[in-house]
C-alpha cells in the first residue's frame, strides 16, 4: 500500500494510467479469448468527421461508451469497443479548399483538378485527421485503437464500392431525374440530414395575374420568391375553395418575363388538394423545378418543368434580359422592380419564415431536379419487425414509434454527390455509346471508357460501419471465417443522437440485415442534446459551448465525465453548468479524501469481518451498500445512467461520509493518553474491515464513470493486492463488478430489517436533535448539552454516537429525566431528546424575536389567503400558478406552528 497524497492532482494521475492502460493492452480485444465463461461485448463509435474536434456532445456520447465498455470488462466479458473516422465528404472538402483559397493557391478547385486535390486532402487529413480521436483519451476512453478504422480506408472502400455494384445487380440502384437538396455553394446534392433550417426575415410579393378568358379579372398571388415566376407553369387553388371553383379551367398570364408576349405566357389553372386554403390568397403559383411540393404537383398534372438557375445559383436566358445572369438574391429585388413597374406588384409585407441552409457551406439551399443515383431501401421488413418484435430495443423506447413511422412512409435515397473527396462511384460510361459498365472493377479497354464523376454519400459508407470495420468482404465463406465477425458481431449497443435516427441507424439496421443476415446491434441509447442552463444549444456563435479539453485541464476528467452524466437523464435534453463539473470535482476530492481518511487509521487492510463485533451503524452501512449495488446493477440494465450516478452520489457522500464515517470515529479516534480495551480495539478493527469492504466495492462501483481516480485509489489502497492479474490485480479496469449479498451473506452479517431501523432511528433522532439547535438559533459550533430518555436500553457506544454526530459536550442519558418546563424536545422511537436552553438563550430577547417573526409569518398567510379566496384571481391564473400559492400557503403554516412550539417551549 502506497501513502496516499493529501491533495489529488489529477493531471499526473490521469496520464500516467492512460499509459498504463494502454501499455499494458487494457483496451485490446482478442476474438480468440471469447468463450461461453468470457462472452463478448461490443460496440461501435459513431465515427467523428476528420474535420472534428472534441465537444460536449462527444463527451456525452463517448462517456457513455465507455461507461459501458468498462461495466462489460468487470462484468468478465472480452471487450471491443471499435474507434474510426468519416471521411465527411462536403466538410472535409470545403475546409481543405478554403485553406487553398486563403492562402491564395487557387480561386476554385478547378485549378488544381481532382488528383491534384484529392492528394491535397490526403495531406490534410494525414496532418489533422486524427485530432478528436487523441484528444478522446484526455477523456479517458478506452478505445481498442489498434483496430481504428477510417472510412476511406482502402478495404473500407472496397467493401462501399462491393455494396454498390451487388444493390445495382439486384435492381435496387437507379440514375433518374429527381428533385435534391442542392448547395449552391459546394455544387452538390445535399442529404435532409445536412440542410438546417434557419429563420430568416424576407419578405412576401404579393402581385396580379389575369385570367386570360376573363379580361379584366386578376388573381393576386402571394410569393417569397418572385425570381422564380419565369418558370412557373401552372397556378393552383383548391378544388374545394368557392372563391375560384369557376376558375378551374381556365389561364393566366404568367407575369414575367415581361418581354416575352402574352400568349406565350399563358398558364392553366389547376384544381389541386395541397393548395392551403388560408396561406397568402389562396392562388398558389407552380413551379416544378424550384419547389419539391410544386414538383409533385408538376407531376400530377403532367406540368412541363423549366429549369432557371444554373448549379452556383445565377438566374439563366429563361428568366428574360432583365434578370438573365444575376444571382438568385439579386434577381429576387430586381423581378419584384419589374412586376411594380409593369403594374402587376400589389403589395409587399415582411415575413419570416424557415429556409434550408446547407450545414457545411451556410448558404441557402436549393431544391432542384438533377440527374442523380437513387437507392431502393433493402430488408425493409427485417428492419421493420425487429424493433416491433422487441429483438432490437431502443432507449428511450418512445424511438421506436418515430422509427417504425418513418419506415412506413420512406421515399427512395439519392446517394450521389458532386464531390471529388469520396468513394467513386464504381460506373463507367462508354464515349460516344449508351452501354454502362458496374463492376469493381474498370472495363479492360478502359481508354474508350469515361467514369461516373460523383461520389457517393457519406451515409453510404457510414451505414456499413458495424461490420466493414471488422473485415467484412461480402464473400459469405471468406466472412464466416473471419473471427472478428464471429465474435463481435452483431455489436451489442449502439450509443447515437436521436436527430440520426434515419440517416444511419435505420440504414445501419438495413444493411445489416441484407449484409450479414442479423441486424448490427441489440440496443440503441438515444442520448439528448447538450444545452446551456438557459436550454439553448450548444454553439460558438452563442459562445455558450466550453471547450471540453479546457474544463479537462481545469477540473480533471473525471470530474467533466461525473457532472455530465449526473445530468443526463435518459433520452432527455442535457442542461449543462459548468459548477456540475465543480460538483464533479468535489466529488472526486471527497472520495480522495475518505480513501485518505481510512488509510490514516492503519491498521491491517481488508480483515476479517467479524459479525459478533457489528454495531447497528456497521449493520446499517452493509445494507445500504447492498442496496446500492442492486440499484446501480439496474440502472445499467435499464441503460438509466444519471439514475446510477445519483445512486452512488447517495451512498457514498451522505450515507457513507456524512453518517457512517461520522460515527465511526466514535469508535476509531483515541483521545490522547486513553488506551484502548482489547474490545475497543477488536471493535475498531472490525470497523476498519467494514470500511475496506464498502469502499472496495465503491471504488468498483465508481471505476465506469471515474476511471482515472478509481485506479489511483485501488492501487493506493492496496485493494489490488492479493487478487488474480485479470481480476483486479493489474488494473482495477478487470475487476469484478460488485455482486449484492446473497441471503447467507445477509444472514451471517445479521442484515435484517430490525438492524437497519435501529440505525436509522438514531440518526433520525440526531437530524431531529439538530434541529432544536436550529430552532433555537444555537450555533452548529457550540458544544451544548443534551438529555435522552430512552424508551429502552441505549449501550452506552451507540449513546456515545448519538453524542458525537449532535457535537454535543454531553449526551445525559437518564430514563426518569423530568424536565424543566418548556425545555425543546423532540421524540422518535429510540426516546426523547432534550435541549435545556439554561445558560444558552436570553428567553426575553428570543421570545421578542420569535413575535416579530410570527407577525411577518402570518401577513405573509394573509397575503396568500387574499389572492386564494379571490376569484379574479383563481379563476384566470394557470393551474400551476394557483397550485404553487396554495404549497406557499401550506409552507408558511407549517412556519407559523413552527414558531408557535418555539415560543411555547419559552413559555417557562
Amino acid at each position: 500500500m502506497i501513502e496516499i497524497p493529501k491533495a489529488y492532482e489529477p493531471q499526473s494521475v490521469e496520464a500516467k494510467w492512460y499509459q498504463f492502460w494502454l501499455d499494458q493492452g487494457c483496451f485490446t480485444a482478442d476474438p480468440g479469448r471469447v468463450s461461453e465463461r468470457r462472452p463478448a461485448y461490443s460496440i461501435v463509435i459513431p465515427p467523428p468527421n476528420v474535420t472534428g474536434v472534441l465537444t460536449l456532445g462527444h463527451v456525452l456520447n463517448n462517456t457513455i461508451q465507455d461507461i459501458l465498455a468498462r461495466k462489460a470488462r468487470m462484468d468478465g466479458k472480452e471487450v471491443l469497443w471499435l474507434p474510426g473516422t468519416d471521411h465527411a465528404g462536403i466538410a472535409t472538402q470545403n475546409v481543405v479548399e478554403k485553406t487553398l483559397k486563403k492562402a491564395g493557391e487557387i480561386r476554385h478547385r478547378d485549378d488544381l483538378g481532382r488528383d491534384d486535390l484529392v492528394e491535397r486532402i490526403w495531406q490534410w487529413k494525414e496532418k489533422y485527421g486524427g485530432i478528436i480521436l487523441q484528444q478522446l483519451r484526455a477523456l479517458g476512453a478506452s478505445c481498442d485503437w489498434s483496430r481504428t478504422r477510417f472510412t476511406m480506408d482502402p478495404e473500407y472502400s472496397r467493401c462501399v464500392q462491393n455494396v454498390f455494384v451487388d444493390l445495382h445487380r439486384k435492381g435496387l440502384i437507379y440514375r433518374g431525374k429527381r428533385m435534391v437538396n442542392w448547395c449552391p455553394a459546394s455544387l452538390t446534392a445535399l442529404s435532409d440530414e445536412e440542410v438546417i433550417m434557419k429563420e430568416q426575415k424576407g419578405s412576401m410579393y404579393h402581385f396580379r395575374v389575369e385570367v386570360a378568358e376573363k379580361p379584366g379579372t386578376f388573381l393576386t398571388i402571394a410569393t417569397t420568391r418572385p425570381e422564380t415566376i419565369p418558370a412557373d407553369t401552372a397556378v393552383a387553388v383548391n378544388p374545394k375553395d368557392p372563391r375560384y371553383q369557376h376558375l378551374i379551367g381556365c389561364h393566366v398570364y404568367r407575369a414575367l418575363p415581361v418581354e416575352t408576349p402574352k400568349e406565350q405566357r399563358r398558364i392553366p389553372i389547376i384544381a389541386d388538394e395541397h393548395v392551403d386554403f388560408e396561406f397568402g390568397t389562396g392562388v398558389l403559383k407552380v413551379t416544378p423545378a424550384h419547389d419539391k411540393a410544386d414538383y409533385e404537383i408538376g407531376l400530377r398534372h403532367g406540368l412541363p418543368v423549366i429549369d432557371l438557375l444554373t448549379p452556383d445559383g445565377r438566374l439563366t436566358a429563361e428568366a428574360g434580359p432583365e434578370l438573365s445572369g444575376l444571382d438568385r438574391f439579386v434577381g429576387r429585388k430586381k423581378a419584384a422592380e419589374i412586376l411594380e413597374a409593369a403594374g402587376a406588384l400589389a403589395a409587399v409585407e415582411p415575413y419570416s419564415n424557415n429556409v434550408g441552409f446547407s450545414e457545411r457551406a451556410d448558404v441557402p439551399i436549393e431544391p432542384r431536379l438533377s440527374e442523380q443515383w437513387f437507392l431502393k431501401y433493402p430488408s425493409v421488413q427485417e428492419a421493420k419487425a425487429c424493433v416491433a418484435e422487441g429483438n432490437l430495443r431502443f432507449f428511450p423506447d418512445r424511438w421506436a414509434k418515430v422509427y417504425d413511422h418513418w419506415l412506413n412512409g420512406i421515399q427512395d435515397w439519392c446517394i450521389s454527390r458532386q464531390l471529388w473527396w469520396g468513394h467513386r462511384i464504381p460506373v463507367w460510361y462508354r464515349k460516344g455509346g449508351t452501354e454502362i459498365h458496374v463492376d469493381l472493377e474498370p472495363p479492360a479497354d478502359v481508354a474508350n471508357w469515361e467514369q461516373d464523376p460523383d461520389v457517393l454519400d457519406t451515409w453510404f459508407s457510414s451505414w456499413l460501419w458495424p461490420f466493414a470495420t471488422m473485415g467484412w468482404t461480402g464473400d459469405r465463406s471468406v466472412d464466416a471465417q473471419n473471427p472478428a465477425l464471429r465474435a463481435f458481431y452483431p455489436t451489442t449497443d449502439l450509443v447515437t443522437g436521436p436527430d440520426i435516427i434515419f440517416f444511419w441507424v435505420a440504414r445501419m439496421i438495413m444493411a445489416g440485415y441484407e449484409y450479414c443476415g442479423d441486424m448490427p446491434f441489440r440496443n440503441v441509447y438515444f442520448t439528448g442534446i447538450i444545452r446551456d442552463k438557459q436550454g439553448r444549444k450548444m454553439s460558438k456563435s452563442l459562445g455558450n459551448s466550453p471547450d471540453p479539453l479546457d474544463l479537462i485541464a481545469k477540473y480533471g476528467a473525471d470530474a467533466l465525465r461525473f457532472g455530465v452524466m449526473r445530468a443526463a437523464p435518459l433520452g432527455q435534453d442535457v442542461l449543462f453548468d459548468e459548477q456540475s463539473v465543480e460538483l464533479g470535482r468535489n466529488f472526486c476530492n471527497k472520495l480522495w479524501n475518505a480513501c485518505r481518511f481510512r488509510q490514516m487509521q492503519g491498521g491491517a487492510m481488508e480483515g476479517e469481518i467479524h459479525p459478533d463485533l457489528l454495531t447497528s451503524d456497521d449493520r446499517w452501512i452493509l445494507i445500504r451498500l447492498d442496496q446500492a449495488v442492486r440499484e446501480v446493477t439496474q440502472a445499467f440494465a435499464d441503460y438509466k445512467f444519471s439514475d446510477a450516478t445519483a445512486t452512488l452520489y447517495r451512498f457514498f457522500w451522505s450515507e457513507y461520509c456524512d453518517w457512517y464515517v461520522e460515527a465511526s470515529k466514535a469508535a476509531l479516534v483515541r483521545p490522547e493518553g486513553v488506551v484502548r480495551t482489547p474490545q475497543q480495539e477488536a471493535l475498531a478493527a472490525n470497523k476498519l474491515a467494514v470500511m475496506d469492504l464498502v469502499l472496495g466495492s465503491l471504488l468498483r462501483l465508481f471505476h465506469p464513470f471515474l476511471p482515472f481516480i478509481s485506479e489511483e485509489l485501488w492501487h493506493g489502497m492496496g485493494f489490488h493486492q492479493d487478487l488474480p492479474e485479470d481480476r483486479g490485480g493489474k488494473t482495477l479496469l478487470s475487476a469484478s463488478w460488485p455482486k449484492p449479498f446473497t441471503t447467507e451473506e445477509r444472514d451471517y452479517f445479521g442484515l435484517d430489517d430490525t438492524a437497519d431501523r435501529v440505525a436509522q432511528a438514531k440518526y433520525d433522532l440526531i437530524t431531529l436533535g439538530r434541529g432544536l439547535r436550529r430552532d433555537c438559533k444555537i450555533d452548529p459550533a457550540k458544544r451544548v448539552k443534551f438529555v435522552l430518555r430512552p424508551s429502552g436500553e441505549l449501550p452506552a457506544a451507540e449513546a456515545e454516537v448519538i453524542r458525537l454526530l449532535l457535537n454535543a459536550e454531553t449526551l445525559e442519558v437518564t430514563p426518569g429525566f423530568a424536565p424543566p418546563k418548556g425545555t425543546p424536545m423532540a421524540a422518535n422511537p429510540l426516546g426523547e431528546l432534550f435541549l435545556p436552553l439554561e445558560g444558552l438563550v436570553d428567553v426575553a430577547a428570543e421570545r421578542a424575536r420569535l413575535g416579530k417573526e410570527l407577525e411577518k409569518v402570518r401577513a405573509e398567510i394573509a397575503k396568500v389567503e387574499a389572492k386564494l379566496s379571490n376569484p379574479a384571481f383563481t379563476e384566470k391564473v394557470p393551474a400551476k400558478v394557483l397550485e404553487e400559492h396554495r404549497q406557499r400557503l401550506l409552507d408558511w403554516q407549517a412556519k407559523e406552528r413552527q414558531v408557535l412550539s418555539s415560543l411555547e417551549n419559552l413559555s417557562s
